[in-house]
């Protein structure tokens, strides 16, 4: 059964479209309602998801008479630069891509992200539209405007906030998914479960979704439903988006001090859940027994590597003042979670109560 959940925004509102089979049965048809006469649409993808999904929807999309071309870029976050944004650019210009066109995103977070800084930026902004085919896509980034590439500097320092014309989801392309990016979205769902809904929560303890089912269809789309709640005017990355930020700045300081193949992008977004959960009992904020409970749910999801606090402070701190106030996002019970501001003496206080049960090191 095809789900709409609308996005309301204060000078666009658009919609996510969710169904099993809506990519093979519908997405062209979805595409050519956006679609101008004779004006050129990109589809924007990387090599492995063009190799699946991409060369029917090309091919359906000009039978119907639309003037589509293709934009593939190598996989993988390295990837989503500036140096690829231009080579984005002039692939647009060659192909005469003009003001009244479309950019589609066919892809996971990444290619989202690009595609969408792509027409953001082209001719001061064009339309687009989202087609995620991860599951962290589909639960997250597909929705809600953020879009951006890489620096040196950092990562998603250059961006912007552009709203897709229309969100397709469709579950059956999880199907080709590797596990490990299935595990991505599963550490994205079950945030959203500690942080927004008790009843998402519960529903994950009590079915284990660690495979393709079809009652991922419920699980995305409540998901949807939570992220639009968050997409309010004027929020952009404040107020209703903040329970989003759930356990981050724990991650990156995860990510910065073990990196990548200790704590991979799913593992170090748990781990830094689990560590906020555990800060927030430590400083009475959070319910007493709701970290464990939330580090049995992650262990049962496969996204049990927990890391120690110890160490973490100073990659907590890096590039900020000794007199600085960092908002932490806390929960106060499974469901709700808070934003703090919180004195970096406050944290590193904190950070040495915090004892984790030795089987979980």
């Amino acid at each position: 059964m095809m789900k709409t959940i609308p996005i309301y925004l204060k000078d666009q509102s658009y919609n996510v479209i969710a169904s099993r089979g809506l990519f093979k049965e519908e997405a062209a048809s979805m595409i050519r309602e956006f679609s101008a006469p004779n004006e050129r649409v990109a589809i924007v993808s990387d090599e492995n998801v063009w190799r699946l999904y991409g060369a029917p929807l090309l091919a359906e999309l000009e039978e119907g008479g639309a003037g589509c071309f293709p934009v593939v870029i190598i996989p993988g976050e390295d990837t989503k630069t500036m140096q690829t944004l231009e080579w984005i650019f002039e692939t647009f210009a060659r192909e005469g891509l003009d003001a009244g066109g479309l950019v589609v995103a066919l892809g996971g977070g990444m290619v989202g992200d690009i595609a969408g800084f792509s027409a953001a930026c082209w001719k001061r902004g064009v339309r687009y539209i989202q087609i995620p085919t991860s599951l962290v896509s589909m639960v997250d980034s597909s929705i809600g405007g953020k879009t951006g590439v890489d620096i040196p500097a950092g990562k998603n320092l250059v961006g912007s906030f552009h709203h897709p014309s229309l969100v397709i989801v469709d579950p059956d392309l999880l199907h080709t998914l590797p596990n490990g990016e299935f595990a991505v979205g599963m550490a994205e769902v079950i945030k959203y479960g500690a942080s927004q809904s008790k009843v998402l929560f519960n529903n994950l303890e009590a079915t284990n979704y660690n495979v393709w089912t079809p009652a991922l269809m419920d699980i995305i789309t409540d998901c949807v439903r939570i992220k639009a709640k968050t997409v309010a005017v004027g929020d952009l990355d404040t107020g209703r988006r903040a329970p989003l930020a759930f356990g981050s700045i724990f991650a990156r300081a995860i990510d910065s001090k073990y990196g990548s193949l200790k704590f991979p992008r799913g593992i170090a977004s748990a781990a830094g859940m689990a560590l906020a959960a555990l800060y927030g009992e430590a400083a009475g904020i959070t319910v007493p027994g709701t970290a464990e409970r939330l580090q049995l749910i992650l262990q049962a999801y496969g996204l049990g590597a927990f890391a120690p606090a110890d160490g973490l402070y100073e990659f907590i701190i890096s590039g900020k003042q000794a007199d600085d106030m960092i908002q932490l996002v806390l929960l106060k019970e499974i469901g709700k979670a808070e934003s703090f501001d919180t004195p970096l003496s406050e944290i590193e206080e904190q950070l040495a109560e915090i004892v984790y049960p030795e089987d979980q090191l």
